[in-house]
């Protein structure tokens, strides 16, 4: 049995989107400016710049394990991208179609897990699924033309960027956020809820 204080909507308020979309416009302002990282990493060895990827996929996890309701990685993602676009990203509407991929790719992961699991390794899959999700797109734009050991090494380092940036990195934030009691003025937040994220 659920306690009162467990007992939360999964329905998406307005505050839920409000604060969605706050966190979606920081993200979507470092997605900009996230490509001179990408072109300081490149020359350091080859594909180097794949192992940046997973900042652009962070918004639609921290979204989720902030607010930890249905819909919210998905529409954090989409919502960062358009940001991202809008404000002159070198790769235009593109960031859009993205976006939209990489936000199902996590969302799914969190419905797998009926969004209560809010753990590390589920942080890390869904950060991992949205790297999925680039490699789906960057396929149907012809980015993906290698061959197959170029198309292993480069995808595996993006996995990896994924796993590590978009959902240990995304974990570990909101559980600093979790110590100093912010997220209390987001969500209620329970001893069971603090355990699943300390495990």
């Amino acid at each position: 049995m659920l306690n009162d204080q467990e007992k939360v909507s999964k329905a998406l308020k307005f505050s839920d989107i409000l604060i969605t979309v706050m966190v979606a416009i920081v993200f979507g302002l470092i997605y900009k400016f996230w490509g001179s990282v990408y072109g300081v990493v490149s020359p350091l060895f080859l594909k180097a710049d794949q192992l940046t990827y997973g900042m652009w996929f962070i918004a639609g996890p921290i979204a989720f394990l902030l607010i930890r309701k249905p819909g919210v990685a998905l529409l954090a993602e989409l919502a960062a991208s358009s940001v991202s676009a809008l404000i002159g990203s070198e790769w235009g509407i593109q960031t859009f179609v993205y976006g939209i991929v990489q936000g199902l790719g996590c969302e799914i992961i969190f419905a797998l897990f009926l969004y209560r699991n809010y753990s590390l390794i589920v942080a890390g899959v869904a950060g991992l699924m949205s790297g999925v999700g680039s490699f789906v797109v960057d396929l149907a734009y012809g980015y993906a033309n290698y061959e197959l050991w170029m198309l292993v090494y480069k995808y595996g380092l993006r996995m990896i960027s994924s796993f590590v940036i978009a959902g240990v990195f995304a974990y570990l934030l909101v559980r600093a956020l979790e110590k100093t009691g912010v997220t209390k003025l987001i969500r209620p937040v329970s001893k069971s809820e603090y355990a699943s994220l300390n495990d």
